[in-house]
């Protein structure tokens, strides 16, 4: 059944474009999608903040493969798990999403859903991901494998869920990690630093006083965190606004160089990226089949 609704989702040339969005108090929960891209390239090689969804999903899908590897194994085993975090679909600020954040905020975005094969998963303790592994928010830099108090089987479960997480994302990786490198390029970009520096005034249109992007950011997180819960949502909907607004005129030099980009790097990657056309689907055909899986992405 998993398998079936990754692979007969209907292809897209684009994510659906967000309508305008509402007032604070109707805006609707970011949703689900299960529409892959036309084309592979654009889940592994994003060139706009929209295509990020994609990618996000796919990051999220081989997390879920690690944790459901570990698990399979757990219950052979007759054993629990550490319990982890729950997954979330992390942004690419690189290649911000401004339809997206304008619409739910800086940080808001779908649900993760849960896997139908139930997780084998212990009580939380002092080691889970929780606590950031040791219980006391000092974490230990070992991940999941490193969560205290496993046994050697729990132990040994987890190394095979990384095991089988990295042998799928090792068909893209590296690919990737170059695409990545390649557009750190545009930091330095004449284009994009002359739109940058249109922000500051923006912002303080908005009654944000900053001095670049990464003053936002520093301000933005010091307002979250000391929001009171009932104000958050609307806190991080405002910024997000902000922060869209301004950054449209940045996006409209960014973006177009990215696409040129990618259109040289696909050209000079070539073997490559046949490569991943052909064998990516697949491979996610088969762990979603395996494991009870489902690849979807984020959606306004």
């Amino acid at each position: 059944m998993a398998a079936a609704v990754l692979l007969t989702a209907a292809c897209s040339a684009d994510p659906a474009p967000p309508s305008d969005p509402p007032s604070a108090a109707h805006v609707a929960a970011a949703r689900l999608s299960a529409v892959l891209p036309d084309d592979p390239v654009r889940m592994v090689l994003p060139a706009t903040g929209a295509e990020t969804r994609w990618t996000q999903g796919l990051d999220v899908f081989v997390r879920q493969e690690a944790r459901a590897a570990a698990t399979a194994c757990a219950r052979d085993h007759g054993t629990v798990l550490p319990e982890q975090a729950p997954l979330a679909f992390i942004r690419y600020y690189e290649l911000p999403d401004l339809g997206f954040i304008a619409r739910h905020g800086l940080s808001e975005s779908a649900t993760v859903p849960t896997p139908t094969s139930a997780p084998a998963l212990g009580p939380t303790t002092a080691g889970t991901m929780t606590a950031g592994g040791n219980g006391n928010g000092q974490g230990s830099g070992t991940g999941d494998s490193g969560a205290s108090g496993a046994t050697a089987v729990a132990r040994e479960c987890l190394a095979k869920g990384t095991a089988a997480a990295t042998a799928l994302r090792d068909s893209y990786a590296a690919l990737q990690g170059q695409w990545f490198d390649t557009l750190v390029s545009l930091r330095r970009d004449r284009g994009v630093l002359r739109a940058l520096h249109t922000l500051p005034d923006c912002l303080a249109g908005h009654g944000i006083r900053v001095r670049d992007e990464n003053g936002f950011f520093a301000l933005a997180d010091t307002q979250e965190q000391t929001a009171a819960p009932d104000e958050l949502p609307a806190v991080e909907r405002a910024l997000g606004s902000a922060y869209a607004d301004c950054m449209r005129p940045v996006e409209a030099v960014r973006e177009p160089a990215r696409l040129r980009l990618r259109t040289r790097f696909l050209a000079d990657h070539a073997a490559e990226a046949r490569t991943l056309r052909s064998s990516l689907v697949p491979s996610l055909h088969r762990a979603a089949e395996k494991h009870g899986l489902r690849l979807v992405f984020p959606a306004p």
